[in-house]
């Protein structure tokens, strides 16, 4: 088999568990800020909402048709626009006050720590991510995997964003590596796999739900724990 000296991951989605953290954020949010009478009617309707909008506003950050400061300015506005509220301002504090409560979460994954704990010893870890630097920072602090990692690469720091080639090409460079020394893990087939497999690097495919696809990954795993058939 194949020997890997550096693995990148990704964090939300792969490590962080990003659905659980705002689910329990903006079910706080949705009683903090009264949103029934401002037109939303359940928190259930609130999340799945904001799932829906935000996965959009997202597909444009990533391909580069939205900066970070729309994006956030959109996200409530357009989510009370869903539900018909149209003239209901929304509260300012709100966008902040959901990025400091969701990144102060600290649910992963399963066994996000103890393949960490294994892999460690053995590989120079790494986290390669399309997320916003103060975000992601906080993340991985509140969650207590901060320490487990050499290199922590942003869309911000590089001005790239997966599955940009280049946002890969940082990583190595900055660890002086090459592909065929590298590994990336990551839950998203196009920023994730396609991105690793553009700058020539192996990769493994997070596939918890076991999602039909048609990109075949170098390896596919639904569980955390099964990394350790491969490294």
């Amino acid at each position: 088999m194949k020997q890997y000296k550096h693995l990148f991951f990704d964090l939300d989605h792969t490590l962080w568990d990003y659905d659980r953290n705002v689910q329990e954020s903006l079910s706080e949010l949705y009683e903090i800020y009264a949103l029934e009478g401002l037109g939303v009617p359940t928190n259930h309707d609130f999340y799945n909402t904001f799932l829906q909008v935000n996965y959009g506003l997202w597909e444009h950050y990533n391909v580069g048709t939205m900066d970070k400061a729309t994006l956030r300015k959109e996200r409530f506005r357009r989510i009370f626009d869903e539900f018909g509220a149209h003239d209901v301002p929304v509260p300012k504090a709100m966008e902040e006050d959901f990025m400091k409560r969701t990144s102060s979460k600290p649910h992963l994954f399963r066994y996000s720590k103890e393949i960490l704990n294994y892999l460690h010893p053995k590989y120079e870890l790494h986290i390669i991510t399309n997320g916003f630097d103060e975000s992601q920072a906080l993340k991985m602090t509140s969650s207590g995997i901060q320490s487990f990692f050499q290199l922590v690469v942003t869309s911000e720091t590089t001005g790239h964003k997966k599955p940009d080639k280049r946002i890969f090409e940082y990583a190595m460079n900055q660890l002086g590596t090459s592909p065929d020394e590298c590994l990336m893990i990551g839950d998203n087939l196009i920023s994730d796999i396609e991105g690793a497999r553009n700058a020539s690097i192996d990769q493994v495919f997070f596939n918890p739900s076991k999602l039909n696809n048609e990109l075949t990954a170098t390896y596919t795993i639904s569980d955390l724990e099964e990394l350790k058939k491969i490294l």
